[in-house]
């Protein structure tokens, strides 16, 4: 006769899963959900199930870093230095998986691998494409968000000189930069990107330009928003420049 633990492992497997919720096991059992319940526990007791954290599992095969970090996410997706990687961005690899998410949530280690949750504002949740197939989709920002996010929150992006290569290296389209620069809503953002992208000569970007001429302020900021507290001021992007053009293009270049 068949154990408990037995059955729903079997019924795991037919289902197709290797990630789950235990409200995921409740639809698909063939158990009653006390029964389930009992099972999880025998399986997981034999490291034949894995928790993650309360109330969401994998199968003990499953290490998956960015579907784990997408499913420990409500909303969101992967971002960051993350996606700067998955973009061919950056040549620095990261230990840690970045994930965006509007809720608080603590850092963790799951398996050895570190995961960084990021909270922002429910709408700047946007510009993610899907990846993967059933049970090991994720969502991860794409090219143009990644940028701009890097931008936005560089201390989660591996520091400015990877995030300035990124964009040296990114081939971007203008109108969905636009877009996602609306989304972020941070003009200090949009007037570094427009600064680059002329000091950079990158190409077919005249409708970010117009766009970051529209809503350029009179307040100055620096290039390197956590540089030194002095530079050159330049007058058309209203930054001071706390790193020359020399240095940006040594580093765009290496």
């Amino acid at each position: 006769m068949a154990t408990v633990d037995n059955i729903l492992l079997k019924d795991i497997t037919f289902s197709g899963l290797d990630i789950f919720t235990l409200e995921n096991l409740f639809e698909i059992s063939s158990l009653s959900h006390k029964s389930t319940e009992i099972a999880l526990r025998l399986l997981n007791d034999n490291d034949l199930i894995l928790k993650i954290e309360k109330g969401k599992y994998c199968k003990f095969d499953f290490k998956d870093e960015l579907v784990i970090g997408n499913f420990l996410s409500r909303d969101g997706g992967i971002a960051y230095w993350t996606a700067m990687n998955y973009h061919g961005l950056t040549e620095q690899i990261s230990n840690t998986i970045f994930v965006q998410t509007s809720y608080k949530k603590p850092r963790k280690t799951i398996f050895g691998t570190k995961y960084v949750f990021v909270q922002i504002k429910p709408e700047k949740l946007t510009g993610y494409k899907t990846l993967g197939y059933g049970n090991h989709q994720y969502r991860i920002s794409d090219l143009e968000k990644t940028i701009v996010d890097c931008f936005d929150l560089p201390n989660h992006s591996g520091g400015y000189p990877e995030v300035i290569k990124a964009f040296a290296n990114a081939d971007i389209k203008a109108r969905k930069l636009v877009r996602y620069c609306k989304a972020i809503n941070n003009i200090s953002v949009v007037k570094r990107l427009a600064y680059l992208t002329e000091l950079l000569c990158k190409k077919n970007m005249e409708y970010f330009i117009d766009y970051a001429l529209s809503v350029r302020n009179k307040k100055y900021n620096l290039f390197e928003h956590n540089g030194e507290q002095k530079g050159k001021g330049l007058k058309k992007w209203r930054l001071i420049l706390n790193m020359n053009d020399d240095e940006i293009l040594e580093i765009a270049n290496s």
